[in-house]
């Protein structure tokens, strides 16, 4: 009976990991109780080589401070910019990341004006984007007030834990 209970258990993992392929996911845990002293508790995780690009808008050109936000920084200031500029969007001090794995919504609703655009002013609280985690549209609010200069996701993309949304200054 053992046998049958390990070949089960190695078909459940086997169904797992398709699972994790099928939906672009990076991990899953899984834990069964088949009695007091049997159990399975079972994690399969994967490597995913992350592409960061920076999302421009689609609706609308940039406006003209746009380009200024993005070039480079003035000499004075070299080591801020090269870090803003250059090195991991997560980093930059007006970053604001993504607090689950989901799929990034800019607009409440399909074919409804995004809750943000670069240039635009908010205030502490106000919804940037929706992170959608297991059928949940969770609000993702700002963390302080100030003026949105960098979208780093699309509309749809999927997103990790930790993961640059954009950039509030």
């Amino acid at each position: 009976m053992a046998k049958q209970t390990n070949k089960a258990d190695v078909d459940f993992i086997k169904a797992l990991a398709e699972l994790l392929k099928e939906n672009d996911l990076t991990e899953l845990e899984v834990k069964r109780e088949y009695g007091e002293a049997d159990r399975l508790n079972v994690r399969v995780s994967r490597q995913v080589q992350m592409v960061q690009a920076i999302a421009q808008p689609a609706v609308a050109p940039a406006p003209a401070a746009a380009p200024a936000a993005l070039a480079p920084a003035p000499a004075g200031d070299a080591q801020a910019g090269a870090s803003a500029a250059e090195g991991d969007p997560a980093d930059h001090p007006g970053a604001v990341t993504s607090p689950m794995v989901g799929t990034v919504y800019l607009a409440p609703e399909p074919g409804a004006d995004p809750f943000v655009k670069v240039g635009d002013s908010v205030s502490e609280g106000d919804t940037l984007l929706i992170v959608e985690a297991m059928k949940t549209m969770n609000h993702i609010p700002a963390p302080h007030s100030g003026t949105v200069k960098r979208i780093l996701v699309a509309d749809g993309d999927p997103v990790e834990f930790g993961a640059p949304l954009m950039i509030v200054e």
